[in-house]
């Protein structure tokens, strides 16, 4: 898979270079342009000027002036400015035509997945199993956390956030719920929280158990059944640990069952990111992960 994101990457990249110079030709002839309008703009405010200035000149001090001529320039030069702005409105919108061609040119290799196409902050990303909405700052990542693991992304920002997709074998089920209930099938899939290492002798403190650094609670649980008849189970546990690090972290579980396959979303977010408006991108990866 890293191979083939690579491979995409590399061919945009050598058909941005190859468009390059008919972009740069492009981009200085619409500059060539306003550059040539300016100067004419400039030319016809001087004959105004000048023209203004003789017609004032030419009228006798005894007799009342005569400004139909006036009026007869100033009319031709509001005609012409009108002309030379629509001409430079144009000029100006073929530049930042340009300009944005050159941005798809250059940012389309990085954003494999396409342009946020909503205002919510989620590139909407669709494989041939499932779909489901991206965090737009996250980014793909080529660790393996865990077996089966098909994708993985992070936080641009903060590596501790992550969230990836796990595909395997149903053992024949053809449901979530033939797991049993949300319950058992979450024992059924523990070792996506890690278990403790360490042995050794601790007092009950910080809201841990005598002999325990770890602790695991589950916030929430729920069921969810999509149009198409998708059975999911989905969770939100916090897992705390006793060195305190980051206040614990938010792990969130979407799972399904599909041609006898089971699918999970998992993600974890740390605590502290996670009052600071993680939580809105982790909530809405997990809930829009939905089964083909």
């Amino acid at each position: 898979m890293d191979a083939e994101y690579a491979t995409f990457g590399g061919y945009q990249s050598k058909m941005a270079k190859k468009s390059n110079w008919k972009l740069a030709a492009s981009v200085a002839l619409n500059v060539s342009l306003f550059a040539g309008l300016c100067f004419v703009w400039t030319s016809q405010s001087q004959e105004v000027a000048t023209g203004m200035m003789a017609t004032r000149s030419a009228v006798s001090p005894m007799v009342a002036p005569v400004t139909s001529n006036c009026r007869n320039v100033r009319a031709g030069a509001e005609s012409r400015r009108s002309t030379m702005a629509g001409m430079g409105a144009l000029a100006g919108a073929g530049i930042l035509g340009q300009m944005k061609k050159a941005d798809a040119a250059y940012g389309d290799p990085a954003n494999v997945f396409g342009r946020t196409t909503n205002s919510k902050g989620f590139i909407p990303t669709k494989r041939d199993d499932y779909s489901f909405l991206l965090p737009s700052k996250w980014i793909y990542s080529s660790e393996r956390d865990y077996a089966d693991i098909v994708e993985r992304y992070q936080d641009n920002f903060d590596a501790v956030n992550f969230g990836c997709v796990i595909k395997k074998k149903a053992d024949g089920k053809n449901s979530i719920d033939q797991f049993g209930s949300p319950e058992e099938f979450l024992k059924s899939v523990d070792y996506l929280f890690g278990k403790q290492a360490w042995t050794g002798e601790t007092k009950s403190e910080g809201g841990f158990r005598p002999g325990s650094v770890a602790a695991l609670s589950l916030l929430d649980v729920s069921e969810k059944v999509d149009k198409k008849g998708n059975k999911y189970y989905q969770y939100d546990i916090l897992s705390r640990t006793a060195d305190g690090d980051e206040g614990g972290r938010h792990k969130l579980i979407t799972a399904g069952v599909k041609n006898g396959q089971l699918y999970i979303l998992f993600i974890q977010v740390g605590d502290k990111r996670w009052f600071k408006g993680v939580d809105k991108e982790a909530l809405g990866f997990r809930d829009s992960f939905t089964l083909a």
